[in-house]
């Protein structure tokens, strides 16, 4: 039984008909044009990660291959956390990229900045929702004046290319949330909630900032990736603590992006440190 109609077979596990599944054939009429960065798009019922799988099967495959699952069971955000969340409530989803010699490789590190900022693009344009990304890879909404994790990014290398996995919680309620900090566009008040329509934006939006990048030999600045991350990087100007790989701990007010996708944070004392890695929390602000 192919993919497909597995995922198809197997939608009768839930009942729920405010939350249909992905119609993949439409999926790939849309996406799939023969002249664009889409080259398959696959969608599975459920797996463990797909980032796991494409990053599994990448080498064989063309740059472009897109493969989403309604449900994952293995779902992994940054740090090894879980990410886990009820069939069909969300978009989890996997994407190909292979720049190969048009962008070099220690430029690579921006296609985690990249999607943030064509995921909230798209999702402006399709679902009406702002969407403020937090460094270096979180997506977020306010739900009633607060400010909730709704997605995420994570990126692994291949042999020759980047796998770029996305999860966002689409239809999840308050009672359904793996935890109170997190949040979902329908808490936000989306005005679309229809998963294709939104998928469907998403990777227009992705295809569309990719090829300017590209276009650009990967620079930030050129193809006005860096501009536009900062414009919409709710980090920026707040108080934080980064903590750091080794167990070291960064406390200041983030100042900037660098042209690296880094951090820049100035501390107390009044000197700059920019951040390649760690996990950030934002803190209230001193007055």
């Amino acid at each position: 039984m192919s993919s497909d109609a597995s995922a198809g077979a197997s939608a009768g596990r839930w009942s729920s008909l405010d939350r249909p599944p992905l119609n993949a054939a439409a999926l790939r009429r849309a996406l799939v044009t023969g002249d664009g960065l889409w080259t398959s798009v696959e969608v599975v019922a459920s797996t463990g990660s797909t980032n796991t799988d494409l990053a599994t099967r990448a080498a064989g495959l063309p740059e472009g291959a897109v493969l989403v699952a309604e449900e994952q069971n293995a779902g992994r955000g940054r740090l090894d956390r879980s990410w886990v969340a009820p069939a069909r409530s969300g978009l989890f989803f996997s994407v190909l990229f292979k720049p190969g010699d048009a962008v070099p490789q220690e430029q690579w590190g921006w296609l985690t900045l990249l999607a943030g900022v064509a995921t909230a693009t798209g999702l402006s344009r399709a679902a009406g929702v702002d969407t403020a990304l937090k460094w270096p890879n979180d997506l977020l909404v306010t739900v009633e004046g607060e400010e909730r994790k709704a997605g995420g990014i994570l990126a692994e290398r291949t042999a020759d290319g980047i796998v770029v996995g996305i999860g966002l919680n689409v239809t999840l309620t308050e009672e359904e949330l793996p935890v109170p900090a997190a949040g979902s566009l329908l808490l936000a008040k989306a005005t679309v909630t229809d998963r294709e329509p939104l998928l469907k934006a998403v990777l227009r939006s992705l295809e569309e900032w990719y090829g300017n990048w590209r276009a650009a030999g990967g620079d930030p600045a050129a193809s006005g990736l860096q501009e536009t991350y900062a414009a919409g990087c709710a980090t920026l100007g707040r108080h934080v603590r980064a903590e750091l790989p080794g167990g070291r701990t960064l406390t200041g007010t983030a100042e900037a992006v660098d042209t690296d996708g880094r951090l820049v944070i100035r501390t107390a004392e009044g000197t700059h440190e920019a951040v390649g890695a760690g996990d950030v929390v934002h803190l209230r602000s001193v007055h």
